[in-house]
């Protein structure tokens, strides 16, 4: 009975894992902004190019600032075929993408390149904290 216990506590633990990155996943917008990447709210001159201005809601009064992100293009925001490159990129959080911002994320173009064609413009994502 108790290696059964055992077992049962040990699945259980491992189907949080799996899960628990699955919950923090929102959705959401992303567009991006065009080199160069200085002058950003959190670092000023910074040197990475995978880095993303976030709006208000995920800006927390610069609290945002070093987090990091795992982004992944699930589709066009409007009518565009093959937006998506299936592929995700990780990203810092260096801006704060003022109103009217059109997305939730802003990425730099080098991250917005790895998943998405950048014709499309303006995408649907999930990004999960990592």
């Amino acid at each position: 009975m108790i290696k059964m216990a055992v077992k049962f506590v040990v699945v259980m633990i491992v189907f949080a894992q799996i899960l628990a990155p699955i919950a923090e996943a929102a959705q959401g917008k992303a567009v991006y902004y065009d080199p160069p990447y200085t002058r950003s709210a959190c670092y000023g001159t910074q040197r990475e190019t995978l880095v993303v201005g976030v709006k208000n809601n995920l800006w927390q009064n610069g609290r945002a600032c070093g987090r990091r992100y795992r982004v992944r293009c699930i589709g066009a925001t409007y009518n565009f075929d093959r937006a998506c490159t299936g592929r995700t990129v990780d990203v810092k959080v260096v801006d704060f993408c003022r109103e009217p911002c059109n997305g939730d994320l802003n990425l730099s173009r080098d991250a917005f390149r790895v998943i998405a064609n950048t014709d499309a413009g303006n995408i649907r994502v999930v990004y999960t904290p990592i």
